[in-house]
């Protein structure tokens, strides 16, 4: 084991399993639905503000991605939306909330990889009933010392987590997709930052590089995981 390296966290959605091109497939949907009344790049600018107003709210996740589609249609049918569309939305929520887990490549296998020599953790945002439901469903729940469901991403969230379950930050490594809550946010806090793209990115997580970041690292896929952290070793 790296001395200095005693913790990993991973992130859930699109960096061990697929949620993104669910949400992008439901709103080229809501496209279709609302091509009367407004162009598809004024409804997503629309739906995107309102999810950016409906965070604090809501909080993340696809319950307040469906008010928020909700709220976007009645704004750009100026009250008159039918509710047969509003209806096709809930429906589409539904769908989304039902959907089976598809795993990422070499997820299994790195947390399997780190599990034998560091504390793993899962650090995941979102609604509590929903990650929950996908944490089961992926068979990945028995790999993690800890899971930690939070509301936000932020420097602060990082060290209470790191502190509570492993050696503090310093000594703590974060693994995900978001530039801004995987790795900004965490490097922010002190742990090393490991970028793994996915390929599809929601708007609100993108964020600058820390390319010049003595602790910023990013991977092509999980399956060169286990190299680096020997390699920091």
């Amino acid at each position: 084991m790296n001395d200095g390296l005693t913790t990993i966290g991973f992130d859930a959605d699109d960096t061990l399993w697929h949620n993104e091109r669910f949400f992008q497939l439901t709103q080229a949907h809501f496209a279709e639905l609302l091509a009367d009344h407004a162009d598809r790049d004024h409804l997503m600018e629309r739906l995107l503000a309102a999810e950016k107003r409906n965070i604090r709210h809501y909080g993340y996740g696809i319950k307040g991605f469906v008010l928020s589609m909700i709220e976007t249609a009645i704004e750009v049918t100026e009250d008159r939306v039918p509710a047969s569309v509003i209806r096709q939305l809930i429906e589409a929520g539904q769908e989304m909330l039902a959907h089976p887990i598809e795993l990422l490549p070499h997820a299994r296998e790195a947390i399997e990889a780190a599990a034998q020599t560091h504390k793993v953790i899962l650090i995941t945002k979102g609604d509590l009933i929903d990650q929950e439901r996908k944490l089961a469903q992926s068979g990945l729940g028995e790999l993690f010392d800890a899971v930690e469901i939070v509301s936000e991403k932020t420097p602060e969230t990082y060290r209470s987590v790191f502190t509570q379950h492993g050696d503090g930050p310093g000594a703590a490594m974060m693994v995900g997709n978001s530039m801004r809550s995987d790795v900004v946010a965490p490097i922010a806090a002190g742990c090393w930052g490991v970028y793994v793209p996915h390929g599809l990115v929601w708007d609100i997580e993108r964020a600058d590089t820390p390319t010049e970041n003595p602790r910023y690292r990013e991977l092509a896929d999980l399956g060169q995981l286990e190299s680096l952290v020997q390699g920091l070793g």
